[in-house]
This record gives structure tokens, C-alpha cells and sequence, in this order.
């Protein structure tokens, strides 16, 4: 009887701990908010290491680094949330994605050549 009684003790404890953090989320958006952003962040980073094509590994870095962004505001650093956005979204990413488009064709006529001599 004393095993049921501890299993229903932690059943019940784990239920109101689940509910306690229902209700935190429901009365705290900005927690909802960060938890969204939090994922997005998260799944955009594993993103950029799996994906195969370049460019789209360049797009979910900057994702990723919208997300910190987003993030900073969150915590109310508005001026490092700014120049995260300027200078990694807007030079690092950009500058990734530049110089991935002008290597493209040596990279394609590399792959091409492969190709052909094992053909």
C-alpha cells in the first residue's frame, strides 16, 4: 500500500507542476512568445549545420541570428538587439551570400568535371 500511496504522491505532484507551468505560460505571453523564438532559433542552427545546399545554410544563419536579435529585445537590450541585426544579418550574411553566388560557377564547373571524367 505505502509503494501506491508515493506513486500517487508523484503523479500528483507531477500534474500540479505541469498545470503551475500551463497557467505561468497562459498569464505571460511574452513567454510563449520566447519560447516560439527560442525553437525557431534552435531548429534554424541545426539547419545551417545539415543543410546541403550553401546558400540555404547562409539564410538560416541569418534566421538564427534574427532570432537572437529577437531575443535581445526580449531582455531589453534594444541597442545590442539593433546591431546584431545590422551587423550580422545585414553584413555577415549578406557577405556570405555574395560571395557564395561569384564562386557558384567555379564550384558547378568542378562538380561538372567529376562528373564527365567518371562517365
Amino acid at each position: 500500500m505505502s509503494i501506491i500511496s508515493e506513486i500517487d504522491s508523484v503523479v500528483t505532484k507531477l500534474i500540479d507542476g505541469i498545470m503551475g507551468s500551463y497557467h505561468y505560460m497562459i498569464n505571460n505571453p511574452d513567454a510563449i512568445a520566447f519560447l516560439i523564438v527560442s525553437v525557431i532559433a534552435i531548429v534554424s542552427a541545426i539547419f545551417v549545420v545539415i543543410s546541403e545546399e550553401i546558400v540555404h545554410s547562409a539564410f538560416y544563419l541569418a534566421l538564427t541570428t534574427i532570432c537572437v536579435a529577437v531575443t535581445f529585445f526580449f531582455m531589453q537590450a534594444e541597442f545590442v538587439a539593433v546591431v546584431q541585426l545590422m551587423i550580422y544579418v545585414g553584413a555577415v550574411t549578406v557577405l556570405f551570400a555574395f560571395s557564395i553566388m561569384l564562386t557558384r560557377n567555379k564550384i558547378m564547373q568542378k562538380k561538372d568535371d567529376k562528373e564527365e571524367g567518371s562517365k
